[in-house]
């Protein structure tokens, strides 16, 4: 037997020079089915809200908190998840968090008083918080930089998705077999597919390489990437993209004129989060307090989600032709909207249109704002800067769910719910505004190579 001598060879340079190839069309289609069950069992207590409420003798505040500890969870969840997935490895912490968050949801259908419901919901968000930023890691670390967004655009869909289908399958299941077997059965399809992954699932070869573990591993997945590829596991593997930086501090978000910049994205992202959370959450129960079908309200919230996710898809990619300042159109459109519809002056007709419409709006409009919260800041600190408003962010979600219940705990008729929640889009639309103007007049009257991109 002949052997060759050892070589180096850059991993990083290999990726970044190849399209999609069958075993990247393979991952990404098991993380779009896993994130699909991640979105779905996340965003279902939307739909059987009214069942729980209905069952176990719920106020809306208790609801209100049910729903804020399982999005709590997930902002833990996905902190905590993601530092140990950056220890230990992709693989294992996916494959954890994809039989946790399996077997929780199966379990939160067993749950029978208030405070079983709190605790489990939180827990479960712990694991679906883990999910969604793990399988977004694995994926571009096996694809080329040009297609990293596209890729995360597409996992991305499938949580939208899973998250609309709460609707149509709490109609299917419910009426027959109550909320807790909407549950078991979004618990039973995550475990399927969690299975899937633990045959498939790679560890990821960058992660490998940076830690300077498993040579073998990191050959024998780069032949499956390339079954012609010339490796062995006695080779030297580097990452030739890999800079090493000064450890970030964050007081850097508020130096060398970056502190309004900070502040304007942490309050529209924080807004923005609000709102979006507000509506997913509370959409069903309002629809239905207004007289439409508890069926119907559950068609109209998953139209609702899916739409918005597609609009938000569009306004992406009209911004990256035409600058971030066009985010605006969106939450300033929502504004009137949401507005006619809060203050009843719409014909009845016209009613769950205009709420799909405003909803697609809010959901639009936050897609833009996670899309534009790193672009601003200099290179060295753009990931810190973009991580830092997501966990601002995440805040606005936990509160989104307990605002709304106040709400509609409040006295006020229930329909002037859509009219308060217009404020939550004006505040962001004023914040780009006012972020464009500063970066404008920024650029023009001082010129600064870090802050370029066009509002």
């Amino acid at each position: 037997m002949v052997t060759r001598s050892a070589r180096t060879f850059d991993v990083a340079a290999f990726i970044d020079g190849r399209g999609l190839s069958s075993f990247n069309i393979k991952l990404i289609a098991l993380s779009w089915l896993i994130t699909l069950f991640d979105g779905f069992d996340m965003q279902v207590i939307a739909f059987t809200a009214p069942y729980m409420r209905d069952e176990l003798g719920l106020d809306l505040k208790m609801m209100g908190n049910v729903i804020s500890a399982g999005t709590l969870g997930m902002v833990l969840g996905g902190l905590g998840f993601s530092w140990v997935g950056d220890r230990i490895g992709r693989r294992p912490t996916v494959l954890t968090a994809a039989f946790l968050f399996g077997i929780l949801t199966i379990g939160l259908s067993f749950a029978h008083s208030y405070e079983q419901l709190l605790v489990m919901r939180f827990v479960d968000g712990l694991a679906i918080g883990g999910m969604l930023p793990l399988a977004w890691a694995l994926n571009i670390e096996f694809v080329p930089k040009r297609m990293r967004a596209f890729v995360v655009t597409i996992i991305m869909m499938g949580y939208s998705l899973g998250s609309a289908l709460g609707g149509p399958l709490t109609n299917l299941i419910a009426p027959a077999h109550g909320w807790q077997g909407v549950y078991m059965a979004g618990g039973v399809g995550s475990l399927v597919a969690a299975t899937a992954l633990l045959f498939f699932l790679p560890e990821s070869v960058r992660f490998l390489v940076a830690k300077n573990k498993r040579p073998d591993v990191v050959a024998a997945t780069l032949r499956r990437v390339e079954p012609t590829l010339d490796v062995a596991a006695q080779d030297r593997f580097l990452l030739g993209d890999e800079v090493k930086a000064r450890p970030f501090q964050p007081a850097e978000l508020f130096r060398n004129g970056l502190t309004p910049v900070t502040l304007l994205i942490w309050a529209g992202y924080f807004v923005s989060s609000l709102a979006i959370y507000f509506s997913s959450s509370w959409n069903p129960t309002i629809l239905e307090a207004m007289g439409t079908s508890r069926q119907t309200a559950a068609w109209v919230a998953s139209l609702s989600g899916i739409t918005g996710a597609i609009a938000g898809i569009v306004l992406v990619r009209i911004t990256e032709r035409h600058g971030p300042g066009w985010i605006a159109v969106y939450p300033a459109l929502a504004v009137p909207v949401l507005l006619l519809v809060g203050l009843g002056l719409l014909p009845t007709g016209a009613f769950l249109p205009a709420v799909i419409l405003g909803a697609l709006f809010i959901g639009g409009g936050h897609t833009g704002v996670i899309s534009i919260t790193g672009i601003y800041y200099p290179s060295a600190m753009r990931a810190s800067g973009g991580g830092w408003a997501a966990s601002v962010g995440k805040a606005g979600g936990v509160l989104g769910p307990i605002f709304g219940a106040w709400v509609l705990s409040s006295g006020l008729p229930v329909q002037r719910s859509f009219a308060m929640l217009a404020i939550c889009p004006l505040i962001l639309a004023t914040c780009l505004l006012l972020l464009g103007a500063y970066v404008r007049a920024r650029v023009a009257f001082k010129p600064a190579p870090d802050l370029v991109a066009t509002a």
